[in-house]
């Protein structure tokens, strides 16, 4: 068993909006990340997709790409990104995989889980209050997604690691705090991976340990299409 961590997948098989107009990291990047994934991933390892899954706008346009996701080895866990628009309640959510037998997708919001000794929590995030033009209706998103955490983070009693996954950057490439990042000392967690950056943004990219907290970048263009392993 083993688990890994992947973001930004933006598939685009339901309709059509191919990426490889932002750049060669992205020619033929479903086909890359179905050979990069089937041969490292297996049945029994985990993998949790930290946001922006599909380009589909409503759960319906989204089912190709869902059927794709399925044919993939491994358990995925999936946490809803700023484009997912597709993303419904959990219960409608739970209603379509169960209709198209996709038994190895499930979802990640106000819960968590459990890998071995590990509890698996997070939330989509926002932008933080550190960037440009952040505004009043920033605060309440920002504030609500603060709230999710917490609820994720209280869901889970026994563990001896946490490891949190926001689509969101947490923090600024200038390593300014915030609530989530207080949060997270807070409970204790010992490592954040998250998504969102591309291309020239990568640059503001938050690696390695901050305030006891172990942060990774994971957009599928950042690290190739190649699912990362977190933990044997």
């Amino acid at each position: 068993m083993a688990l890994y961590a992947i973001a930004d997948l933006h598939l685009p098989l339901g309709i059509d909006k191919p990426m490889d107009i932002f750049g060669s990291a992205w020619e033929n990047y479903v086909e890359r990340l179905a050979d990069n994934w089937q041969s490292s991933v297996k049945n029994d390892d985990t993998v949790i997709l930290a946001g922006d899954f599909s380009w589909a706008t409503y759960l319906e346009q989204s089912t190709k790409d869902f059927e794709y996701l399925h044919s993939l080895n491994g358990k995925k866990i999936l946490l809803k990104g700023n484009h997912d628009y597709w993303w419904t309640t959990m219960n409608k959510l739970k209603e379509f995989t169960e209709k198209n037998n996709f038994s190895d997708i499930t979802f990640m919001q106000n819960n968590s889980f459990k890998y071995e000794d590990i509890a698996i929590c997070g939330t989509r995030g926002w932008i933080h209050p550190a960037w440009d033009n952040f505004g009043a209706e920033d605060r309440k998103i920002f504030d609500r997604e603060v709230l999710r955490l917490e609820l994720s983070l209280n869901s889970v009693k026994d563990y001896n690691e946490i490891y949190v996954f926001t689509h969101y950057p947490p923090m600024p490439a200038s390593l300014e705090g915030n609530e989530f990042t207080e949060m997270m000392k807070k409970y204790p967690v010992t490592k954040c991976i998250y998504g969102h950056l591309h291309g020239t943004a990568h640059r503001n990219a938050v690696e390695g340990v901050v305030g006891g907290i172990e942060y990774k970048l994971v957009s599928g263009d950042y690290i190739g299409f190649n699912p990362v392993k977190l933990r044997d």
